[in-house]
């Protein structure tokens, strides 16, 4: 294999990150007399194209880092295309939140862990296995009503 697993993620994910940023900023260069649904189709199209990019990264990294890895650096590149490209200036309040923000997305990268899922469990579970219930006068069957009189009786 080329790239490994968790490397290919994070590709993905740096992928989704920069196309929500580009739909993102997008929208401000949407003319206000042309509110056209046709204006809006790049943005929709990135937009997507980000959602579909965050998915795959999520199949490898935990979908709470990726969806945050993306949200909070989503945040802090919207504002640095916004005070380069579009002439917003920060206040001291909004430097503050834009600082902590990079410090959590520090704190929860750092926070990550990459087990290796153990034989037998994950994929080989088959759908729907979790409601499956067993045929009667089977052994989970008098187990349960074995606990079940176990508590009772107490």
């Amino acid at each position: 294999m080329l790239f490994n697993r968790m490397l290919l993620a994070r590709i993905f994910l740096t992928g989704a990150i920069l196309t929500e940023v580009a739909g993102t900023s997008s929208m401000a260069m949407i003319p206000e007399n042309e509110a056209g649904w046709l204006n809006y189709l790049p943005m929709w199209l990135l937009i997507s194209f980000s959602y579909l990019l965050l998915a795959k990264a999520a199949k490898t990294i935990s979908i709470g880092i990726a969806f945050a890895l993306w949200e909070g650096l989503g945040i802090a590149l919207i504002t640095v295309v916004s005070v380069l490209f579009l002439d917003y200036h920060l206040n001291a309040q909004e430097l503050i939140g834009l600082a902590l923000a990079i410090v959590g997305i520090v704190l929860v990268t750092m926070g990550e862990t990459h087990d290796e899922p153990t034989a037998g469990t994950g994929s080989t579970r088959r759908l729907g296995a979790a409601h499956d219930k067993p045929a009667a006068g089977t052994s989970s069957t008098r187990s349960l009503g074995a606990a079940k009189e176990a508590v009772c009786t107490r």
